[in-house]
């Protein structure tokens, strides 16, 4: 059987094929290898595990789950809001009050549908809401919708429906920003054109340059034209761009001016991604820094739309320095930015006046270690302005423990809003007129995980926790500050949508998830977990994954599912529904134990915790996964210690490589995904602030490399990488391939062309489905009586 077996005959199947994945032995190359399981499970028993497994995996879960989200559309009050929801096969529309604490109909889907059926001289199909992409317009009170690919728009006052104006393709893209430039790395979004306040103008990028867009005619021109391949004028290197006031980011307020990036990269190392694809194969060469190399040179550039004047801003003397665009003072008056040395030690939020390029810092943190900002919460969230007093709230780990801290405009400190021995995680709302700070946070010892929403007065009084379920709590608030829509959930509760007072006081409960679907196939919370870490001191937290049919008195193989980056918590703590949660929850389907724990050096457990890594990559993340196996088998006899796995993608590629060279005596199977083996082979900005630069520490990266422990790897490893990764890029998995060829050790290989730092909808299931047969192949999950 080969790479193009079906589901359903794998299914059914007593043996499995590992097809379509090359199986390479020192050199040696040969085809799919069919392993005959012993004492197969029965066709029926691997029918039933397979329809989970595919019911489950990649969004599965989470498509399962009816309710128990929404997206408010506030009104212009700042109070009301309405959303859609399915309901069944069909799409209700709701509105909601607070201040009256109702929640009715938007319109009369009644009279709605016979609208529409009476424009179209016809029935619609489906129940409820016809059509899609539902809108609601206050200002005309219309409702608009599209139906069989049309726009219809009907008037809620008389319940009349009328086409919408039906824009040609070149209106379409007249009015539409265009992508400029795709994301770096993969996890950013693509660059889009910049809209101007008063949505007359595209700022976008071209040819090293900039230009300038209409929307009323298309008609374009060029803002720069001195730019070069290596020096270049960008619209921002971040399209997560933070924003304050009413600028758009790079425009001023007023639409005037706007803020772009200029960047010099002369010398930089440009990484090559071969299209192997192509009739004849074409190499295309993208910049990335890589530890220890050259950084591009930025500069923060002030240019008029109408004379082209530029005013070059103050960004300090420093050259490796990376600068983070915030945007514009709601006044227009300052441009404001973070600015982070290399090792992202030190860090700047600087003003900086348009007219004359003079910049001021007003905040200046240094860490020892690294300041937190290159994932979440991003730089731009370590501040928030108070624009009508003309103050900022700064997010500060100075004293081990991410807390508030309030500044005046000239940078002087005002008062400390949050302290304890937890850690504050963002801001979610700033209310000026009621004096009140909202933002979420970990205050429970107990369950350090759990996300609550707090409020503390702008004078530092008044500290209060306004959730209380245990588990996850996300608000969205209204532009009033007056309400909030508080979605949570735990392992073992299915998402609720609330909506409360400021204050915290329960209004009533907009949505609750429906999980039947999911309940139809015997679903299970996951088992969360307390154990000490390698130091035998240190506490960590996890879950266990079982079958929905889990029986105790069996042995199950156990898998991994790891990351170990000081990025990201892996570990759910609210309802699992996420893609990584969906994941572990199908793969222990197929009869495995699938765990999952969060180890030292990881974040959201306050500065010491994390600092672990600092310094000692590759050295604490595989022993505290070791220690957690051994600390669960002792008192759980159905896992089976003999059959062990660990999967990844990313820093967890990483770590399952590590995992397979640091401990092969408990792992026996491994699959890396998009890893690199080797710190050296990493982008600057994802090490360097962990591990300093190579040149001042080398015995650290020597000893995190996999490359030099490959000879010490036993058992069977999968590398799965794209050739257009640009995070981790195809040669660090090439090395890896190189070392255990030089050490004689097997492994297999699976090359995905064009592939990025993950795989895109067209490749998810293939990919997905490499890893099960990987694991089934290798763990054999078929249940033994526990001994």
């Amino acid at each position: 059987m080969g790479p193009a077996e079906t589901e359903g005959t794998l299914a059914m199947a007593d043996q499995l094929s590992f097809g379509g994945i090359m199986r390479l032995k020192t050199g040696l190359v040969g085809l799919g290898v069919v392993v005959v399981l012993a004492a197969p499970a029965s066709a029926q028993q691997m029918a039933a595990r397979e329809q989970r497994y595919q019911a489950l995996v990649g969004r599965g879960v989470a498509s399962l789950i009816k309710g128990g989200a929404v997206s408010p559309h506030w009104l212009a009050d700042g109070n009301a809001f309405w959303y859609t929801e399915s309901a069944g096969d069909s799409i209700a529309a709701w509105r909601v009050d607070p201040v009256t604490n109702t929640r009715t109909a938007l319109f009369d889907t009644g009279r709605l549908r016979q609208a529409v059926a009476a424009l179209l001289g016809r029935d619609v199909s489906g129940r409820g809401v016809p059509g899609s992409n539902v809108s609601f317009r206050e200002a005309d009170h219309t409702v608009r919708l599209q139906v069989d690919g049309e726009d219809i728009v009907v008037d809620l006052a008389t319940y009349q429906a009328r086409r919408g104006p039906t824009l040609t393709r070149l209106e379409r893209d007249r009015t539409t920003p265009r992508v400029v430039r795709t994301g770096f790395p993969q996890t950013v979004p693509d660059v889009s054109e910049v809209p101007s306040p008063d949505g007359r103008w595209f700022l976008g990028e071209r040819d090293s340059n900039l230009w300038l867009r209409a929307t009323a005619d298309g008609r374009e021109q060029a803002l720069t034209t001195d730019g070069t391949v290596d020096q270049t004028w960008y619209v921002h290197p971040n399209p997560a761009l933070a924003t304050f006031g009413s600028g758009s980011g790079n425009w001023s307020p007023d639409g005037s001016r706007v803020v772009v990036i200029r960047t010099d990269s002369r010398g930089v190392r440009s990484v090559p991604l071969v299209h192997w694809l192509k009739p004849v194969e074409e190499v295309e060469f993208r910049l990335n820094t890589k530890a220890g190399g050259p950084l591009a040179q930025s500069e923060l550039w002030v240019v008029d739309i109408r004379s082209g004047q530029r005013v070059k801003l103050e960004t300090g003397a420093e050259r490796d320095t990376y600068l983070n665009l915030l945007g514009w003072t709601p006044d227009g008056s300052e441009v404001l930015f973070i600015r982070v040395n290399r090792t992202i030690q030190r860090l700047d939020f600087v003003a900086a006046d348009p007219a004359t390029g003079q910049s001021r810092v007003l905040l200046h943190e240094t860490q020892r270690t690294f300041i937190k900002g290159i994932t979440s919460p991003g730089w731009g969230d370590l501040v928030t302005l108070l624009p009508k007093t003309k103050r900022f709230i700064a997010l500060s780990e100075r004293d081990g423990w991410d807390h508030l801290y309030l500044y005046d405009w000239q940078g002087q400190l005002v008062r400390r809003l949050t302290t304890g021995r937890w850690p504050v995680l963002n801001v979610s709302a700033v209310d000026e007129n009621g004096g009140w700070v909202y933002f979420s946070g970990h205050d429970d010892p107990r369950h350090r995980y759990d996300t609550h929403l707090y409020r503390v007065g702008l004078d530092g009084e008044g500290m209060k926790r306004l959730t209380e379920e245990p588990g996850r709590h996300a608000a969205q608030f209204s532009p009033s500050r007056k309400f909030y829509l508080d979605t949570h959930s735990a392992l073992d509760r299915p998402p609720v949508v609330e909506l409360r007072a400021a204050d915290g006081k329960l209004l009533q409960t907009v949505s609750r998830a429906d999980i039947s679907k999911l309940a139809a196939l015997g679903w299970k919370a996951p088992e969360p977990f307390h154990v000490k870490a390698a130091d035998d001191t240190t506490d960590l937290e996890g879950v266990i994954y079982k079958p929905f049919d889990f029986d105790p008195s069996r042995k199950y193989p156990v898998v991994v599912y790891l990351y170990g980056g000081p990025q990201m918590v892996l570990t759910p703590h609210g309802f699992p529904s996420g893609y990584d949660d969906a994941r572990s929850t199908a793969i222990a389907q197929l009869g495995f134990v699938v765990v999952t724990v969060d180890p030292r050096g990881t974040t959201e457990r306050g500065k010491a915790f994390q600092d672990w890594i600092y310094g000692n990559w590759g050295r604490y993340v595989i022993p505290d996964h070791v220690a957690t196996l051994k600390q669960l088998a002792a008192t759980r006899p159905f896992m089976d210690m003999t059959r062990v796995g660990v999967f990844g993608l990313s820093w967890g590629g990483y770590h399952t490589l590590r995992a397979m060279v640091q401990a092969p005596e408990t792992f026996q199977v491994g699959v890396a995904i998009a890893s690199v083996a080797d710190l050296d082979d990493d982008m600057a900005l994802a090490i360097e602030p962990y591990m300093g630069l190579p040149q001042e520490n080398r015995a650290g990266y020597d000893y995190a490399s996999n490359l030099l422990l490959a000879g010490r790897m036993k058992g069977r490893l999968l590398m799965i990488h794209g050739t257009s990764d640009v995070n981790a890029t195809f040669s660090a998995t090439m090395k890896m391939v190189d070392a255990l060829t030089e050490a004689g050790k097997p492994y297999d290989l699976m090359v995905v062309p064009e592939m990025n730092h993950g795989p895109g909808p067209t490749r998810i299931n293939y990919f997905e489905n490499a890893i099960r047969r990987y694991l089934v192949e290798h763990l054999h999950p078929e249940p033994e009586p526990a001994r």
